[in-house]
């Protein structure tokens, strides 16, 4: 199955929309059980790191479990991080499939997200390539890299602000 660049926008949507909404099980519902989520971290020459084995990286879940859990934290108030909750919405833009495989779509896109938490409004804003498995029928996402702009942020990172 081959996605239309109109598909690939409404899939990147409506996985921004389910975040936003905080409906966590269809947003968990876009991930493929093997999918790598990965946010590198900036090293001291301002180079991103590329191996989270070996190097820090902000986030990185090496599976869906991890992705899991995390929502289990955040559903149940046994997450720190989002106590107070916090407000925030995710803007995508400049999409751009950056490349095609028998069964895969390779995405492209910028991202601004606006958080409103201890009567503050943060900004984070960065790029995000995805790889899009599409051999189920419905598409999967199989790898998020999520390169942080701004990373000196003010509150503990979480997944809903990238």
């Amino acid at each position: 199955m081959s996605l239309s660049y109109e598909e690939v926008a409404a899939f990147l949507f409506a996985e921004a929309r389910a975040q936003a909404d905080k409906r966590w099980t269809d947003w968990l519902a876009f991930y493929a059980d093997d999918v790598v989520f990965h946010v590198p971290a900036w090293d001291d020459d301002d180079t991103l790191t590329s191996d989270p084995t070996r190097e820090v990286s902000l986030i990185f879940y090496p599976d869906k479990n991890g992705l899991e859990d995390r929502v289990f934290r955040i559903e149940t108030e046994r997450s720190s991080a989002t106590i107070p909750d916090t407000r925030y919405n995710r803007a995508i833009s400049n999409i751009e499939i950056t490349g095609r495989k028998e069964n895969e779509v390779e995405v492209r896109f910028m991202w601004t997200t606006h958080a409103f938490r201890y009567n503050m409004v943060d900004t984070y804003f960065g790029t995000a390539d995805y790889v899009i498995d599409t051999s189920s029928g419905a598409p999967l996402i199989k790898k998020k890299n999520v390169v942080l702009k701004n990373d000196y942020v003010h509150h503990l990172l979480d997944v809903y602000f990238i």
